[in-house]
């Protein structure tokens, strides 16, 4: 494994990681008033092109990286749109 792929697999680590504070925290409590949708939004959908990125460059930190962060993505996403139309906010 060559310095850059370590490095890419560092960075993938630590992003992903520090997401799930935040997927944790929204998993427990089902709390998205704070949570922007819109920003959500773009950032669930902003993953997913990384993904498909990642695998189109056969890159595996990327992919290994998004695939992670969109699910958990897709998960709060999900939580707020239901908190939004069902639960106001």
């Amino acid at each position: 494994m060559s310095t850059t792929e370590i490095l890419g697999y560092c960075a993938a680590f630590l992003t992903t990681a520090s997401f799930l504070p935040q997927a944790i925290l929204t998993l427990k409590t089902r709390n998205t008033s704070s949570l922007s949708l819109s920003m959500y939004s773009l950032f669930t959908v902003g993953v997913l092109f990384w993904l498909i990125y990642g695998i189109q460059k056969t890159d595996y930190a990327i992919i290994f990286a998004n695939s992670i962060t969109l699910f958990l993505s897709a998960i709060i996403l999900s939580f707020k749109i239901y908190n939004v139309i069902y639960k106001n906010g």
